[in-house]
């Protein structure tokens, strides 16, 4: 606009609500969103400015605009209350994330050995201590201003065209185990990936909590303290793990370079937010020399980068990518997400956003020159 670059998220927000806003409210819905990367009550203000604004414009009835604020980031759990009061009429309260708000305490304090994350799958759950405290005082927070508190995504994927079965049952079993802990703590809903998953999460939040949602649990048992939110989980790093990361962080950054902003692994959803934490877990490692529990082995550039051709490798040649990566095209697609990767994990200054990275990267823009 006149020269200058727009702000992703003002231009899809002004086309959205240009063209979309009239017809959600005539439909008895409206125009709803999510706010996410949100550090501090400053930017809060400035959405609620915009919301405003908007609603002037547009001639909108004031407040039919909604946001949830997904607290993503170490220094918004700081300002939950403040985040609260700035969105005012338009907030539709706040969510947790567990990825995303791992990856900023590598993002914040990444540089410092004390706060180096351990293997996330194996050490890192809602069970631990930093998590826990921050999704309980999301809940203590939201409930004591009347505003709703959600919980995490569960990002499992239930196999092709069933709805019964052995492994059906084990998914669906897996995921209620983590979804009962985030009722009991007071969330007033959660999300799932999988559309068939909805019937089983509905009717496990019915039998556990009898109203539409649970405000009137206040958690008054709640008193945290900065060492809460801020005490690393206890853990090592391993062999597995490390590999994990990087398969994780090579096919993100490959489903990106064919315009796709998420993948599937093993039975899961894996989008930014995996491969946020991910890549930030393998820099951390690398920078700090951590070793590995199962082998004594330091973690180096150099042991990343055999890692790397390995899952490479496995991509080209085993029997279940082979349709995945036939063409020379997909091959050099993935080679050159591999290097993109290394990249990123190997720079001295860690980056910031994986994503903002990838889109202003000369070898992301050269890549799509082809």
């Amino acid at each position: 606009v006149n020269g200058k670059e727009v702000p992703g998220p003002l231009f899809d927000f002004g086309l959205l609500m240009y063209h979309n806003s009239r017809i959600l409210l005539d439909n008895e819905s409206g125009p709803f969103f999510y706010l996410s990367k949100i550090e501090g009550s400053n930017e809060a203000r400035l959405w609620n400015k915009i919301f405003d604004y908007t609603e002037r414009k547009l001639d909108l009835p004031h407040g039919c605009i909604k946001a949830c604020v997904l607290i993503e980031n170490i220094l918004a759990s700081f300002e939950m209350e403040e985040i609260l009061y700035e969105l005012k009429d338009h907030s539709a309260g706040l969510n947790c994330g567990i990825w995303d708000y791992s990856a900023s305490f590598i993002n914040k304090f990444g540089h410092r050995k004390e706060f180096v994350l351990p293997d996330r799958n194996k050490y890192v759950s809602m069970d631990r201590h930093f998590l826990k405290s921050y999704m309980d005082l999301v809940v203590k927070i939201c409930h004591s201003h009347g505003a709703h508190a959600t919980g995490g995504m569960a990002a499992p994927i239930l196999p092709n065209g069933t709805t019964s079965g052995t492994v059906f049952k084990q998914i669906v079993d897996k995921v209620k185990g983590g979804k009962v802990k985030e009722i009991q703590a007071g969330v007033d809903g959660f999300m799932v990936y999988d559309l068939r998953l909805l019937q089983p999460m509905q009717q496990l939040f019915k039998k556990m909590s009898p109203t539409t949602n649970q405000h009137q649990i206040k958690r008054p048992d709640v008193n945290l303290t900065a060492k809460d939110l801020l005490k690393m989980p206890t853990g090592g790093v391993t062999q597995q793990g490390l590999r994990h990361n990087i398969t994780v962080g090579i096919l993100f950054i490959e489903a990106w370079l064919r315009g796709q902003g998420h993948y599937y692994l093993k039975g899961a959803v894996e989008d930014s937010a995996t491969a946020e934490i991910s890549r930030s877990q393998v820099w951390q490692w690398i920078r700090h020399k951590a070793a590995l529990e199962d082998t004594g082995a330091v973690v180096t550039m150099e042991m990343v980068h055999n890692i790397v051709q390995e899952v490479i490798g496995e991509r080209f040649w085993s029997a279940q990518n082979s349709e995945q990566f036939s063409t020379n095209q997909d091959k050099d697609r993935l080679l050159t997400a591999a290097r993109m990767f290394e990249e990123i994990v190997t720079k001295r200054n860690f980056p910031e956003f994986i994503t903002t990275y990838l889109n202003m990267d000369h070898t992301f823009l050269e890549y799509q020159k082809k």
